[in-house]
């Protein structure tokens, strides 16, 4: 996208402005947004994601000792009292170490605690079953954690249908092949 001032240089920067439920944007180059004096106005409302989530971390605690942060990552050390202070975890161990303080953070920004990332479409029905079948297990381990055997016993059924289906369909895909 180029400037919609000079027209010349790739846009770099963007402007949203909402006023009266109507929307506009203007996108310009960073020459052109120094020129007219946009630049400075956009590094004062600059924000880094790491902030952002350090003041959420902060706003969900509740106790004195969830505030202090005496959890520790046996890998790399870090503190979660640092995590709180930098918003960024030291390493991959550390969601281990602080999955307890981390899954209500991460279930408040993403609406869920794992991953769903994006699906192929190609074969995407066989992808679809698997993680039905997934989160069937995981319905399953909540149902015996409530021993709600009835639940499971149902929800054990459904899993085993679901998983004699997607063997069928591979078994079906490998002999077109």
């Amino acid at each position: 996208m180029l400037c919609q001032i000079c027209g010349k240089n790739p846009a770099t920067v963007h402007f949203t402005e909402i006023h009266d439920n109507h929307m506009s944007e203007i996108h310009v180059c960073e020459r052109c947004a120094e020129e007219k004096g946009m630049h400075a106005s956009a590094q004062q409302h600059k924000f880094e994601i790491a902030d952002l989530l350090a003041g959420m971390v902060d706003s969900m605690t509740q106790t004195d000792e969830e505030r202090v942060g005496h959890v520790q990552c046996p890998r790399c050390g870090m503190l979660y009292s640092s995590f709180k202070e930098t918003g960024r975890l030291g390493c991959a161990e550390c969601y281990a170490a602080f999955q307890f303080q981390l899954r209500p953070l991460l279930r408040r920004i993403h609406g869920d605690t794992r991953h769903r990332g994006k699906t192929p479409t190609r074969g995407s029905a066989g992808a679809a079953r698997t993680r039905q079948i997934q989160r069937l297990h995981d319905d399953l381990r909540r149902a015996v954690e409530r021993e709600d055997f009835e639940k499971a016993a149902t929800i054990r059924d459904e899993i085993r249908t679901l998983e004699a289906e997607l063997q069928a369909e591979r078994a079906g895909a490998e002999g077109r092949s």
